[in-house]
């Protein structure tokens, strides 16, 4: 069973050693999707939707909602914010029946990436 749980955040960043508009300083409000894969508990579920947004928040929006991303993650592509996050919140989230099983970032509204445990260096 999957469950997810959605996000937002603004934030600003330029990409590094790239040559094209993103190099400029620029923002974006990102959505983000935290995805677990488990079964439910003897509670009935996977994961308390309440703990997830506490995590979450506490871990990742707390840090990245107006911040300018390149003082975090040097090259702030949405491949490696999707990477950070999977990595910043991934302990956090595993229980007995579940671990952190997606994080998808859309960086606009017809833009994305999926960040699956097997992406992550």
């Amino acid at each position: 069973m999957l469950l997810c749980r959605k996000f937002k955040f603004d934030a600003a960043h330029n990409l590094v050693n790239y040559n094209g508009k993103c190099e400029k300083l620029h923002g974006h409000t990102y959505h983000l999707s935290v995805v677990l894969k488990g079964t439910p508990d003897s509670e009935g579920m996977v994961f308390d939707f309440t703990e997830v947004k506490r995590i979450v928040n506490e871990l990742v929006i707390s840090k990245l909602d107006h911040s300018y991303i390149n003082d975090i993650i040097p090259q702030p592509t949405a491949e490696y914010i999707a990477q950070w996050i999977f990595k910043t919140i991934d302990k956090a989230l595993i229980r007995d029946n579940c671990e952190l099983y997606e994080v998808q970032v859309w960086e606009t509204e017809n833009s994305s990436v999926i960040c699956h445990r097997e992406d992550i260096s």
